[in-house]
C-alpha cells in the first residue's frame, strides 16, 4: 500500500461521496456484494433503503477495509490513494475507532 506521512483530511460530505462510490463498486461484483451483505447482516432491500445513511456508508467502508486487496482494487479503479478509504471512514459515524497506523 502507498505510505503517507500524514493521513489525508477528509470532511464528512467527501467521506459520504467516497463511501457511495465504494458501495457502487462493491455492488458491481457478486462476490463483493455477497461478502458485504453477509458481513453487515443487511438484506438487499435493507441496503437499498439505507444506502444514503451515514452509518450504512460507514459499514461499506468497514467492509472495504477488511482486506488490502479490496482497498487496492477500489482505489486503483477510483484513482484514489490507498489511505483515502480509511480517512473517509474516520469522518463517518463510528469512525473514531479507525486510527491511522
Amino acid at each position: 500500500m502507498k505510505n503517507l506521512k500524514e493521513p489525508p483530511r477528509i470532511g464528512r460530505e467527501t467521506a459520504e461521496t467516497i463511501a457511495a462510490q465504494a458501495l457502487a463498486w462493491i455492488a458491481g461484483d457478486a462476490e463483493r456484494i455477497n461478502g458485504f451483505l453477509n458481513l453487515s447482516g443487511l438484506s438487499p432491500a435493507e441496503l437499498m433503503a439505507q444506502a444514503g445513511d451515514p452509518r450504512t456508508l460507514g459499514a461499506v467502508l468497514d467492509y472495504l477495509l477488511t482486506e488490502d486487496r479490496l482497498i487496492m482494487a477500489f482505489c486503483d479503479e477510483a484513482g484514489l490513494a490507498y489511505a483515502v478509504p480509511q480517512a473517509a471512514r474516520a469522518a463517518l459515524p463510528g469512525g473514531e475507532t479507525w486510527h491511522w497506523t
